[in-house]
């Protein structure tokens, strides 16, 4: 039984009539009854009454009517399934986020995306910067939201830019400069430095060495915890002091002084990347809408 042949008894089941049903599905009235009679033989059944005045369904036809419109409503509908699968309409999409930069900006954006495409299926999870920048050279992630700093020199990666934020030094509200409005990084050469670790967090660590080089020193590292969290507990310790985007004074406990650097050129960048070759059309709808609305 294949499916012309059911196209041709939905019609014929429709207009009760084999001239009219070829002129539907635009064939010889011929070929219509070619094709029935070749359905009937192969399920071995009537399918209709025929007489010179009228075309009526058997019993058995009145069956095959109902189970071959359901049949065809639903190859109707994995077609366009499929198209929108191709469009990128429906599917899967993983994102992957460092938990703080973009805490603001992400959540309203998920949810506007989700508006617009209803039927794509989004993964998000949080990571550390070198586990979510290795995830998408794997292409086990197809977005993801992190620092610029190095994402720039990887040719294989493209990215947007999403927005820049302030860089602030970290530290305990007993520490003597706590009450700075402002400070030069220069000034706390000698401190202790609580950074991320270089493994777990290459881009974060490598750009805190970059600022500190900037300020005309290298920054005495006494601690590289993995977790964000940590870098803020151990200066709430009194461990040290560290260098971090200003939006991190979201996850910090109220002890913890974030202190504007009078260096106006160090900034944080937060960029969306993706690996060039990806080839989910999910993703190339995310990023798209992400131009918009940044």
């Amino acid at each position: 039984m294949e499916m012309r042949q059911l196209r041709y008894f939905v019609s014929v089941a429709e207009y009760l009539n084999f001239t009219e049903a070829g002129k539907h599905l635009y064939v010889a009235q011929s070929a219509v009854s070619q094709q029935i009679a070749e359905l009937e033989k192969e399920l071995g059944v009537q399918l209709f009454n025929r007489t010179k005045r009228s075309v009526k369904l058997t019993n058995a036809g009145k069956v095959l009517l109902k189970e071959a419109t359901f049949i065809m409503a639903r190859m109707k509908e994995a077609e366009e399934k499929t198209k929108q699968a191709d469009l990128g309409l429906v599917g899967s999409l993983r994102v992957g986020f460092l938990g703080y930069a973009e805490r603001s900006l992400l959540p309203p954006f998920i949810r506007h995306f989700r508006q617009l495409y209803p039927q794509i299926e989004l993964h998000l999870d949080q990571y550390h910067h070198g586990e979510l920048i290795e995830m998408i050279n794997n292409e086990a992630l197809d977005v993801g939201f992190t620092l610029a700093f190095g994402v720039e020199s990887m040719s294989h990666l493209d990215y947007l830019s999403i927005f820049q934020e302030t860089i602030a030094v970290v530290v305990h509200e007993d520490h003597p400069r706590a009450k700075d409005k402002m400070i030069k990084l220069s000034e706390l050469s000698a401190e202790p430095y609580i950074v991320l670790n270089r493994r777990e967090s290459p881009q974060g660590f490598q750009q805190t060495l970059q600022i500190c080089t900037n300020n005309g020193f290298t920054p005495n590292i006494a601690h590289e915890p993995k977790l964000l969290q940590t870098v803020l507990m151990l200066v709430d310790a009194g461990m040290g002091i560290a260098i971090l985007p200003q939006s991190a004074q979201m996850l910090a406990s109220d002890s913890l002084r974030f202190i504007q650097l009078d260096e106006r050129q160090e900034a944080y960048e937060l960029v969306a990347t993706w690996h060039r070759h990806n080839a989910n059309p999910s993703a190339a709808l995310f990023i798209e809408e992400l131009k918009r609305r940044r």
